[in-house]
This record gives structure tokens, sequence and C-alpha cells, in this order.
């Protein structure tokens, strides 16, 4: 098979949920802005926000097997000064299921129930079905009914031309993550796609983000968009191409990047094997949005550590 006819590799393609945990946890505002700006508006950013991993963990620890799901809980302020919790949603299997909007609405109200807090919940829906566009649940017999709706975003509605070109003309960093989802998700053809991957970190470079910036959206876009081998190898070489030509002063990004998910990679299995998955889980996002020098410091740590919490201190 010639690269030419190669098609993107399913599997290779399927670990959409951690970029997407850790592009919320770094980009909530830039997110909300861009898919969801009326909710945006209504938030004071002067306030720091913050991540509810623990207690999202305490009402998903029983989520539906074999599903892929991104979900995310945040603590932001209002602009009137009220405390709201966000519940994100991502649907990043990437095909219409049925009981999705069952789902959002058991789990905005396990966390009502549990916590007594008032709690927005958001779709994102990434399969590539038209029709599959769920907003509302409602269930109910003998006059007595549930109904439950909530915001929902189709991100296959960005890939037609007019929104798409919006996308490409934002300055806002998360349309990078949007784009590459999208691409990710109806591009067949693997020399298409690499030619996507490509025009996507290109635009980077363009904007003149910082080196950190880059790096970190690199490796965003790397996660989602995953190539054969063998036009990975021609991408790489493609990008030392560019780099050198925009006279980049550091590390190449692809092997950057490289490093640090490899550290990332190897710390969340040790941490598996010596504390159990469900700790994996708690801090897999501080993990692989860590830097390569905390990444070291924690594999060493590890190696004595009698509780994670000495890790990460």
């Amino acid at each position: 098979m010639t690269a030419d006819s190669q098609t993107a590799d399913p599997t290779a393609q399927s670990d959409y949920d951690s970029p997407w945990k850790e592009a919320l946890e770094r980009y909530f505002p830039e997110f909300l802005g861009l898919l969801f700006p009326a909710i945006h508006a209504e938030i004071d950013w002067t306030a720091p926000y913050r991540s509810l991993d623990n207690e999202l963990q305490q009402i998903t620890g029983d989520a539906d097997s074999g599903r892929r799901y991104a979900d995310k809980l945040l603590d932001v302020r209002t602009r009137d000064g009220r405390e709201t919790w966000v519940l994100v949603h991502v649907e990043v299997q990437g095909d219409a299921h049925a009981v999705f909007p069952k789902r959002m609405f058991r789990y905005n109200d396990r966390i009502r129930d549990r916590y007594d807090r008032s709690v927005v919940s958001l779709a994102v829906l990434s399969d590539s079905n038209q029709r599959f566009r769920p907003v509302r649940y409602e269930d109910g017999r003998w006059g007595c009914r549930v109904a439950f709706e909530f915001p929902m975003v189709k991100l296959l509605d960005y890939a037609e031309p007019d929104r798409w070109a919006a996308l490409e003309a934002s300055d806002n960093v998360f349309a990078l993550v949007v784009m590459a989802q999208i691409r990710a998700k109806v591009t067949d053809d693997a020399e298409t796609l690499k030619g996507w991957k490509f025009r996507l970190i290109r635009l980077m470079y363009e904007r003149g983000y910082e080196r950190a910036l880059i790096l970190e959206l690199f490796r965003l876009i790397d996660w989602m968009i995953r190539l054969p081998a063998g036009l990975e190898a021609d991408f790489r070489q493609e990008l030392y191409a560019y780099e050198e030509q925009q006279r980049m002063p550091y590390v190449t990004t692809v092997e950057q990047a490289g490093i640090q998910r490899g550290e990332a990679i190897i710390l969340l299995r040790q941490l598996s094997k010596k504390f159990g998955a469900e700790v994996v889980e708690h801090y897999r996002t501080r993990i692989e949005s860590a830097d390569p020098k905390q990444l070291e410091a924690w594999c060493e740590r590890i190696l004595s550590a009698e509780t994670p919490e000495t890790i990460f201190h």
C-alpha cells in the first residue's frame, strides 16, 4: 500500500479523551469563549476558577464501561458573585449513543444530590452523525415526569466552509484543538490528514506563539491526529525543515513533545502498578500537563514514595 492510498488508522486515533481533559484544564476560558460565548460572558474571569477532579471522581466511579468520554467539573464565579459548578461532557468516542442524554442527566442529578450545588452541564459532540443532536432528557409515567435540558455544541458544524474559515482566522487558541479534532474525525485518507496536521502546526508559528504555548498545543494536536508510522516520519521531516527555515532556537517541537509524552506515560504506568488505577485517574491531568523537569522529579520520588501525596507535594 502506498502512502497516497493509506487510510488513517482508527486504533491510532482512539486516544481522544486525554487531550480533551488536558485542553479543558489548561484552556477552559478559551473553550467557553469559542464554543459557549454566552456562558463565557456571564463568568467573572478576574476570579480564579478551580478544577474539581475529586468531586467528579466521586460521581463517575461507576460510569459506562467501554465508553470514551472526557468530563471536567470546574468551579467558577459568575459576574453577579455566585459560585457555580460547570460540568463539561465531551463525547470523544465519536459515534451517536442513545443513552448520552440520560448520562448527562444522571451526572447532573448526582452532583446536586451529593453536594447540594447548582451545576450547569454542557455537551460537546465529536461524532460524525449529523442527525445526532441531543439537547434534552425526559422520563416519566402516570403524571410523574422529569425533563432535563442542556446546551450542546456539535463540532461537525464547524467543518462547514464559513465556520471553518472563522476557526482558522480566530485568535482563540482553543480553535486549534477543535480543528484538530474535526480533521481527525472526518478525514479518512492518511496523506490528507498529514497535510492538515502540518497546516495546523504551521498556524501556531504564523501566529507568533511563544515556545511554551507551541509545545503545549503541539502535544494536544499530535495526540488527536495520529498518523501511520511512515507518514508520521514524513511529517516530522517536513516539520524539521520548516523549523530550520524559521530558525527556531530550541529543540524541535516534535522531539520536545515526544520527550514529555514518554515521561508522562512511564510515570502513569508506575503510579498504576504502585497505587492502582483510581490514583492514576486522580492525577492523570496533572501528569499529562506537566513539563519535563517536573515529570523527572516525580519519577524519582515515586521510587521511595509510600503515598501518592508524597510524590506530588
